[in-house]
């Protein structure tokens, strides 16, 4: 990779950064692109080579998180003994990174209305909920469910995550329901997959 397009991707991670400081701080509405400018010490132009504005920006805040979320979430799924257990790991992550302030603003506040139902559940599928599907995959084949109700499940597990991040985004002892949560997910995994 030449120089110039070094320095280009180098400015680019800067703006999102800067950006991802600032969403998290403020919410998206609460952040103009002049603080984003100071925050990142680029120029206008810069910005706008890279973004075509705010909306553009906040996308890719967003993408560069969900990418970020599916690895931590991978990461921790790792070493589990079962697709069972894995998918488990996988859900305990979620709910735990639910609770950072970051996650909770952007993710779960501001993206679906900053980016519309439509984008956010479209950068949502190359993330999270295609990591969901695929370890769902073999965690039902093991359990002997049939394989047309893995995408209804994937769905259902999906939106009973989201629902419970949301719970924990907003409690006052995210801690407590966070534990709750988990323990929750695990039961309803338990039941779809009949484990003990």
């Amino acid at each position: 990779m030449n120089r110039k397009v070094e320095q280009g991707l180098e400015t680019r991670r800067e703006i999102i950064e800067a950006a991802r400081r600032l969403f998290a701080e403020h919410g998206y509405a609460g952040v103009s692109i002049e603080q984003v400018l100071a925050a990142s010490g680029v120029s206008r132009g810069a910005l706008y080579h890279h973004f075509r504005g705010k909306e553009a920006l906040f996308e890719a805040v967003f993408e560069a998180m969900e990418a970020e979320i599916a690895q931590i979430v991978l990461a921790r799924s790792a070493a589990a003994a079962s697709p069972a257990e894995a998918l488990a790991v996988g859900g305990d992550a979620f709910l735990d990174l639910a609770r950072e302030k970051a996650v909770r603003q952007i993710v779960l506040t501001d993206a679906p209305a900053a980016l519309g139902w439509e984008k956010w559940r479209a950068i949502d599928a190359q993330h999270g909920f295609g990591l969901l599907k695929a370890a769902l995959a073999p965690a039902a084949a093991e359990a002997g469910l049939p394989e047309a109700m893995v995408e209804p499940f994937a769905h259902m597990l999906l939106a009973s995550l989201t629902e419970i991040a949301l719970l924990i985004a907003r409690a006052e002892d995210s801690e407590a329901e966070a534990e709750a949560g988990k323990a929750a997910i695990r039961e309803l995994l338990g039941r779809i997959l009949r484990t003990p």
